[in-house]
């Protein structure tokens, strides 16, 4: 029997890929034993015990940027957390540790390397973490979701994606989607969203009372589901074919509805847009050190998308760039074919062939 530890956590970013993996290593080999390290106040502290996996706790232990309090305290915190990963790879008797990146994952490849067990590095983001940079100097096997991520030895395998996507008959699914959202299944649909709290730039431009965009949209004779987010106080003006939804928990629907996507350029949903096929407009977040367009520039060049900065998104661009793309029903097919050439469904499965190939290593 073999035990897996899956270290990781933080953000969705980082859990959801995780959860992915250790899905697939469940259902491959229902007797192995799949923990997964995590800290006491990232994401994972909820997600990994509901999805009914076994959470083992390290300290969370920042790396220091400035020379502050935590900085100074770093040289005793660090070296106890990777303590404290030791002592479970010792009673657990792991025999390969899998990292996502985030705070776990640091001092999880330390203690891997130091017990002489094999670990495998994912990197889900263009611009990798702090630490995946470290820990692929080392690991056994190092994969990326995409082409151009700087990591050594590094594999483009893509993302883990949920078993909602990878599943997904957008085709199949559409009737149902579109009742879902009260919309025509037979017309096409643009769908605009910025994440579970939304995108204060992306509703400004479309949204009723700002640069009403959605109305041009509509006009164009396609239908708009747009995502507010949570925290939005968007108006809707109930007008038909524009869908106005503060939260969506099924977002495989509105995949399957999408025609176009307009969307931040997040890991995850860049990976999942070009996994199924679908034309987009990335828009990333100006904040941070710039992954997000790094994220989107692979499904970019290779034409599957398009790019327009945050700063420069405003109704009148809309009209300008995305609603003529909406009339031209040739270069969005030409859209949909290149996505063919930087998405893929299997992430999932080439990081569980990253793992047996680390198993399967001499000296093991």
């Amino acid at each position: 029997m073999t035990t897996y530890l899956l270290a990781g956590g933080g953000t969705a970013g980082h859990v959801n890929p995780l959860l992915a993996v250790a899905d697939a290593l469940r259902e491959r080999e229902p007797d192995a034993e799949i923990l997964v390290l995590g800290t006491r106040e990232g994401l994972e502290a909820r997600l990994v015990p509901e999805r009914g996996y076994e959470l083992l706790f390290v300290d969370k232990v920042p790396f220091p940027r400035r020379p502050d309090r935590a900085a100074a305290s770093f040289p005793m915190r660090f070296p106890r957390a990777v303590a404290q990963v030791r002592e479970h790879v010792r009673t657990r008797g792991v025999d390969v540790v899998i990292g996502f990146g985030g705070y776990a994952s640091a001092p999880a490849y330390v203690a891997a390397r130091r017990a002489r067990v094999p670990f495998v590095v994912h990197e889900a983001n263009a611009r990798p973490g702090m630490a995946n940079v470290l820990g692929a100097r080392t690991a056994a096997k190092v994969g990326v979701a995409f082409e151009g991520t700087p990591l050594k030895r590094s594999f483009v395998v893509g993302m883990p994606l949920r078993r909602e996507i990878v599943d997904l008959d957008r085709g199949t699914l559409r009737p149902v989607a579109a009742a879902h959202f009260g919309l025509d299944a037979a017309r096409p649909v643009l769908l605009v969203f910025g994440g579970s709290l939304g995108a204060q730039r992306l509703n400004e431009a479309f949204g009723e009372g700002h640069g009403e965009a959605w109305r041009d949209v509509v006009a164009a004779g396609w239908q708009l589901l747009h995502v507010t987010g949570e925290r939005s106080d968007l108006s809707d003006p109930e007008a038909p074919g524009y869908a106005v939804r503060r939260y969506v928990d099924r977002m495989d629907l509105a995949f399957a509805l999408a025609d176009l996507i307009v969307s931040r350029a997040g890991a995850a949903t860049v990976s999942e847009i070009s996994a199924l096929g679908i034309p987009a407009v990335y828009v990333p977040y100006a904040v941070g050190n710039g992954e997000q367009a790094l994220n989107a520039s692979s499904a970019i060049r290779a034409g599957a998308a398009i790019l327009i900065p945050d700063a420069e998104l405003t109704g009148d661009r809309v009209r300008a760039e995305i609603v003529p793309l909406l009339a031209d029903e040739g270069r969005r097919a030409q859209m949909v074919e290149a996505a063919a050439s930087v998405g893929t469904r299997t992430g999932t499965e080439n990081v569980v062939a990253l793992i047996d190939q680390a198993l399967d290593l001499p000296g093991r």
